[in-house]
């Protein structure tokens, strides 16, 4: 199949290409960024005018409830639902069940996953047999299988001496550790400290959950040589611990989720579950922290945290609500969102934190893809999103493709509607 996309707006933050011009594909390649070939005959030509044509975006944290949470969601609906999103490259965490600690899973995940000729996936297997942080997995076997890092996902390590063994054993090999930041005891309430959650009667998380859990990590680090990737930060102060670890030279990349980026703890409303989430949303500082930070590069990447929770576990009281909410199809116009709301954020930053910067994340684990994920380059792979800027909708949880239709942006206007995404070179979707 030969595509050639005319006249939309093409970017690239990976090389700073921003021009209108033509983009051509062939045999699941980009042959042509500017310049068609001369030989070039399309089979489709697909016109781009007044839309952006952008490198497929990289999520580096969706959950696709497959295998084990079937009726939250499945690879066909959330696949589906990335694509509907522009979202061609996405990693998901191990926490499924039976969890991702065996390279039979993983190869068994990605063979179902490619099957459906939709997003790519990079698993992440679990650190721990059973994410039980006791014993150590066979960590080359699983990265053999198709693992890009490793990680616990929403279980702590108790251990400091397990979590000091994997940082040693992952550095001596080149791995990545996942690790989101949070204390094991003081992080089991359901909602930030402070006088909100006194005040709604609900157990609160501190902002110590996660900066203790970031000091442990960095002490670590100095002593391993080990490289971690932070997931979702959430406060003022777990930037800053970063900043400073960045500037000590610490082998560290980390992310935040749309949620903490655009919400806050009084989103929580009259007890809304939808906003019910991990990280708890915290205070307008840490938001406006959080902002500062990705946008000056101290945070690398932006994740939709997509986390699809079925009806029944969401419309309980909001404290025995299933954290989590789903996110995919929002990503972009959520990028989009945080460029167009008067903060002073280039658009190229604000894509390039969807694409190019989550690919430098995962790095060498992309292997042979590392040369193309998340950008456009001649002789890359042909994933590419086509989206109209100037088209806003409204996020309706009946028109998601996502199994999961709970998440707070419901009722909110957005910019930026995805008009057709193409993973190697195929149209994998298109809106009608």
């Amino acid at each position: 199949m030969k595509i050639l996309i005319q006249n939309g707006r093409v970017i690239d933050p990976a090389s700073g290409l921003d021009q209108v011009c033509d983009l051509a594909l062939a045999a699941g390649r980009i042959v042509g960024v500017g310049r068609v070939p001369p030989e070039f005959a399309p089979n489709r030509t697909l016109d781009a005018s007044g839309c952006l044509v952008l490198p497929g975006l990289v999520d580096l944290a969706a959950r696709l409830r497959e295998p084990g949470h079937e009726h939250e969601g499945m690879l066909e609906s959330e696949m589906a639902a990335a694509v509907a999103g522009g979202v061609t490259s996405l990693v998901c965490p191990p926490d499924t069940d039976p969890v991702l600690d065996e390279p039979g899973l993983v190869e068994m995940l990605k063979f179902r996953a490619e099957k459906l000729h939709q997003a790519r996936l990079f698993p992440l297997g679990a650190l721990t047999r059973g994410l039980a942080g006791e014993v150590l997995t066979e960590m080359a076997e699983l990265t053999e299988s198709g693992c890009v890092g490793f990680g616990q996902a929403e279980v702590p390590l108790a251990s400091t001496q397990v979590l000091q063994r994997t940082l040693q054993y992952a550095a001596t090999f080149g791995y990545t550790v996942w690790l989101r930041p949070q204390e094991l005891h003081l992080g089991k309430g359901v909602a930030a400290s402070g006088a909100l959650a006194t005040r709604l009667g609900l157990s609160g998380i501190p902002v110590a959950a996660e900066t203790i859990a970031l000091h442990t990590i960095f002490e670590l680090l100095k002593t391993t040589g080990a490289r971690v990737h932070l997931c979702r930060l959430s406060s003022a102060a777990g930037v800053e611990l970063v900043r400073r670890a960045k500037a000590e030279g610490l082998h560290v990349t980390c992310d935040v989720s749309i949620n903490s980026l655009h919400l806050t703890e009084n989103d929580i409303g009259f007890f809304d579950s939808r906003a019910r989430l991990l990280p708890p949303l915290r205070q307008q500082r840490d938001r406006d922290a959080l902002r500062a930070a990705l946008l000056d590069g101290t945070i690398d990447a932006l994740v939709s945290d997509h986390n699809p929770v079925d009806e029944d576990a969401k419309t309980l009281p909001f404290a025995e609500a299933e954290p989590g909410a789903t996110g995919l199809e929002l990503l972009l116009s959520l990028a989009l969102k945080w460029s167009q709301d008067g903060s002073g954020v280039p658009l190229a930053r604000a894509l390039a934190v969807v694409t190019s910067a989550p690919a430098q994340v995962l790095g060498s684990a992309l292997g042979t893809l590392q040369a193309s994920i998340g950008q456009l380059v001649e002789g890359g792979v042909g994933d590419v999103c086509i989206v109209n800027p100037q088209d806003t909708w409204v996020v309706q949880a009946a028109a998601l493709c996502s199994q999961g239709k709970h998440t707070p942006f419901s009722g909110y206007e957005l910019p930026g509607r995805v008009r057709t995404t193409l993973v190697g070179g195929q149209i994998a979707f298109e809106r009608r």
